[in-house]
């Protein structure tokens, strides 16, 4: 198996590096992700200006781009071969509810599967990297399963609680829970008296009821969550159709 792996917290964060040692003893496993942290950057990509890549010491290739910039570069030229696999993460922090749509780390794993490559994204819920040997030993054993029931390619986005492997309650099939609006923005002063803005922290859980990733990762477990890209409202299709006869 030949898997191409990337992140959005850069190709020196602990994550990434955790990632890649636990899946090379069971692929050929190639890292191409941003030189510094692009977490919040989503599915952009770079258009203004070209992009380098560059290979690290520990042979890590790292592009002066967003975690989208670094797998669609990769798939277009920068590999020789096709991945059979697209792994992003493993990120710093969750990414469940609304924060999909602001990913990085998602982004880097949907750029894969809008090529026609399976995908998984790995996050840990908390920040700090507590575990982090755990939760690259649980993305190796997501590697590992036989996904042979869905529809390929697939998009999974996976978050997984800071807790040592024996703790892990297990794993649920889950949907996308829902965020409370974002806190506001923290205003403060540059060294020149100008007012400047922080974005301000994302909203708490809105929608963890049963069933929701919110919910699964806050009783132990690990959730899977299956995304699509299909942004299409159908319902209002279907009105907007009969309005517009």
């Amino acid at each position: 198996m030949k898997i191409l792996v990337s992140n959005d917290d850069g190709y020196l964060a602990p994550g990434i590096i955790a990632l890649a040692e636990a899946l090379s003893p069971i692929a050929d496993v190639v890292v191409v992700a941003p030189d510094s942290n692009r977490s919040g950057s989503s599915n952009s990509l770079t258009l203004d200006r070209p992009l380098s890549v560059q290979r690290a010491a520990n042979g890590f290739y790292f592009v002066n781009g967003t975690p989208s910039d670094c797998v669609h570069v990769a798939l277009t030229g920068g590999l020789s071969f096709k991945p059979d696999l697209i792994v992003s993460g493993i990120n710093q922090g969750q990414n469940m509810g609304d924060d999909t749509l602001y990913s990085g780390t998602v982004a880097a794993a949907t750029e894969g599967f809008l090529f026609g490559i399976p995908a998984i994204a790995f996050s840990q819920v908390e920040k700090g990297w507590a575990h982090i040997d755990s939760a690259a030993r649980i993305a190796r054993d997501f590697v590992e399963r036989d996904f042979g029931m869905l529809q390929l390619p697939y998009l999974l986005n996976i978050n997984i609680p800071n807790l040592p492997y024996d703790q892990i309650k297990g794993v649920r099939a889950t949907r996308l829970g829902k965020r409370h609006e974002s806190e506001p923005v923290i205003k403060t002063l540059d060294p020149h008296g100008r007012e400047i803005f922080w974005i301000g922290p994302a909203g708490k859980a809105k929608d963890a009821g049963e069933g929701t990733d919110f919910n699964a990762v806050g009783q132990g477990y690990v959730s899977v969550t299956p995304l699509q890209i299909d942004l299409t409202h159908n319902a209002q299709l279907e009105v907007l159709k009969k309005g517009l006869s």
